[in-house]
C-alpha cells in the first residue's frame, strides 16, 4: 500500500522583514481617497527590520488584556462578503456577539469594516484596499475618543466617562491565508515612546493612527494559514491605563513560507467599540 506523505509541521519561529517607520520629525501622514477609491499618498519613510516571529499556534494561551490579541474558532453565516447589505444584516451582529463574549463587554457596536486583497486586478475591479505592509496601530488616544463621538454623538459624554475599547476582528474571507498574513506585537513588549502619531487624511475628515519606530524588545506573533472559520480578535485602543494591553501594533508581511503559486490573500477586518 502506498504511503501518504505527511504535511511538514509548521515552524515554531520564522524570520521576516517588517516595515517600521523612521522618526524624521514633522507631521507624518497617510492619505486615502475613501470608499470606492484606490488613491493613496504618504510622507512616511519605511525602516525595514528583520525580526523573529513566533508561531501562535505553537504558543499561548493568549489574553486580550495581556498580549492584547487571541485567535478563536468562529464560523460565520456570511455567503458574500462583498454584499454590503448582508454584511450589515449578518456579519455585524456576529462580530458584536463575538467581541462581547471574548472581552466581557456589556455592549459592542460595529462602526466600519475594510476588505483587502493582495490581488491587484481584483482590488482594482472591486475598489477595495491593498494589504498594509507597515507596522501601525489604528487609533491614538485622541482619535479613539474622536471616533466614539462620531459614531455615538448623543451618548458620547456618558460613554467616554466609563471604560471603553476599540476592538478589531480579522479573518480570511475565502481560502486559507497563503500570502501576506497578519502579525501582531505583544502589547507587553511595547513602550510608549515607540508610538508616533500619524495623521490619517480622508477627503472629508482627518484622523490619527500610530506609526511605530523599531525596538528590538518587540515580540511578534503570527498564526499561519488562517482559515475562514477562525477570527483574530485584537485591541487597538483601551481607555484604562492600569497595566493591561492598550495598543496592539500589527502589519501584513511577506511570508517566507508562502507556497509556490500561493493564492493572494483576501480578508476583512471589522472595527467596533466595546463598552464595559
Amino acid at each position: 500500500m502506498a504511503m501518504t506523505a505527511e504535511a511538514a509541521p509548521e515552524p515554531r519561529c520564522i524570520e521576516a522583514t517588517l516595515n517600521y517607520v523612521l522618526d524624521v520629525g514633522g507631521v507624518l501622514y497617510n492619505y486615502s481617497g475613501g470608499e470606492g477609491s484606490t488613491e493613496v499618498d504618504s510622507n512616511i519613510t519605511a525602516d525595514p527590520r528583520r525580526v523573529t516571529l513566533r508561531n501562535g499556534r505553537a504558543g499561548g494561551p493568549f489574553d486580550l488584556d495581556k498580549q492584547g490579541f487571541r485567535l478563536v474558532d468562529h464560523d460565520t453565516r456570511m455567503r458574500d462578503f462583498f454584499d454590503k447589505e448582508e454584511l450589515a444584516r449578518v456579519y455585524y451582529p456576529e462580530m458584536e456577539a463575538l467581541v462581547k463574549a471574548q472581552t466581557g463587554a456589556r455592549r459592542a457596536v460595529v462602526f466600519d469594516h475594510t476588505l483587502r486583497t493582495a490581488d491587484d486586478e481584483k482590488r482594482e475591479a472591486l475598489k477595495i484596499r491593498e494589504v498594509v505592509r507597515r507596522v501601525h496601530n489604528d487609533y491614538t488616544e485622541w482619535s479613539a475618543r474622536k471616533r466614539l463621538r462620531e459614531v455615538l454623538p448623543d451618548e458620547a459624554d456618558a460613554l467616554i466617562a466609563g471604560r471603553f475599547a476599540i476592538v478589531q476582528v480579522w479573518r480570511s474571507i475565502g481560502h486559507p491565508v497563503e500570502t501576506f498574513p497578519l502579525t501582531l506585537c505583544d502589547a507587553r513588549s511595547l513602550s510608549e515612546g515607540d508610538l508616533l502619531v500619524a495623521e490619517r487624511r480622508y477627503p472629508n475628515r482627518v484622523g490619527q493612527t500610530y506609526s511605530v519606530r523599531a525596538n528590538p524588545a518587540h515580540e511578534w506573533t503570527w498564526f499561519p494559514s488562517m482559515r475562514r472559520d477562525e477570527a483574530l480578535v485584537f485591541k487597538v485602543y483601551e481607555s484604562l491605563n492600569d497595566g493591561r494591553a492598550r495598543f496592539v501594533p500589527h502589519t501584513a508581511f511577506d511570508d517566507p513560507g508562502s507556497p509556490p503559486n500561493a493564492r493572494p490573500r483576501e480578508s476583512i477586518e471589522a472595527r467596533m467599540l466595546a463598552f464595559f
